[in-house]
């Protein structure tokens, strides 16, 4: 089968992706976002040659470059291509908003969230929200760009710069928590590997930010968490981040449509990039 791999370079992963492919016996090539081009009728597009498209990372851009790249996806899907994560959960995914709305609608435990425009919106959240938050972007991954807001003052000059610079303000409450988290990584509808993520004396657990990580053992419930918040969001492939309450309860904290696993692979024991590819490639996928 060929497939091809959308990325913003040729960086782990997708080197990773490239010896899994290889090893299935499958031609890979590799495609950045910001070279892609297209023409009406699509005949003889880059694209259209592939049996199999890979979404691994999606490239900063403009407004303009990211829906084209997303139109890009949606017409291969119209053509009858296997693209994985589709483009509509990339969509949902990418914007925490939509995630976090999608999963409490579904009835999925998620910490209380506030989204703003304005400054004084976001400080009466920020009071409502108990005056302790999680400012996040609203399209980031990796625990990058995240703080921790719990003195009011701090609270309002930061929202007035991100409002001053037409940004949406993201707020969520402050979960007390142990320490630790779980990152579930699901493909398939199926749970192929699970670590813990704790935290490097700080409230991130994020293994980009310092955390370490070992392999765990879900239980039976935890797994179906996982597998329904993925489901929710129609993701195929899902990285989705369970963060455990003071009562125990888990919250769905994130799902991610392009999730990384090279610290899961190492504390799993698990080849998840094959594990990727076989998915990607089997007669059976839908």
């Amino acid at each position: 089968m060929q497939i091809a791999i959308l990325s913003g370079g040729t960086g782990w992963h997708v080197q990773d992706l490239r010896r899994a492919a290889r090893a299935l016996r499958h031609e890979v090539a590799v495609f950045d976002f910001r070279q892609l081009s297209a023409g009406v009728p699509s005949t003889g597009d880059i694209l259209t040659d592939f049996d199999a498209i890979l979404v691994r990372t999606m490239p900063a851009g403009s407004l303009e470059q990211v829906v084209f790249r997303m139109d890009l996806l949606h017409e291969a899907v119209a053509r009858g291509q296997r693209v994985v994560n589709s483009p509509r959960a990339v969509e949902v995914c990418v914007d925490k908003y939509l995630t976090t709305a999608r999963l409490a609608r579904a009835g999925i435990a998620t910490p209380p969230t506030a989204v703003c425009q304005t400054s004084d919106d976001a400080l009466k959240a920020f009071a409502a929200l108990g005056g302790d938050v999680v400012l996040k972007p609203l399209f980031g991954a990796e625990g990058r760009g995240m703080c921790r807001l719990s003195d009011a003052e701090t609270a309002w000059r930061t929202f007035r710069v991100l409002e001053q610079t037409g940004q949406v303000i993201y707020l969520q409450q402050f979960v007390p928590h142990p320490g630790w988290d779980l990152r579930v990584f699901v493909i398939g509808g199926r749970v192929v590997a699970a670590m813990r993520r704790i935290a490097a004396q700080d409230w991130r657990t994020n293994v980009a930010q310092g955390g370490t990580a070992e392999a765990v053992r879900l239980r039976p419930e935890d797994a179906e968490l996982a597998l329904r918040a993925a489901d929710v969001v129609g993701c195929s492939i899902a990285g989705v981040d369970l963060l455990p309450g003071t009562d125990g309860e888990f919250f769905v904290i994130e799902v991610n449509a392009v999730p990384g696993w090279r610290a899961l692979a190492t504390a799993c024991g698990v080849d998840v990039a094959c594990e990727v590819v076989r998915f990607l490639t089997q007669e059976a996928f839908a």
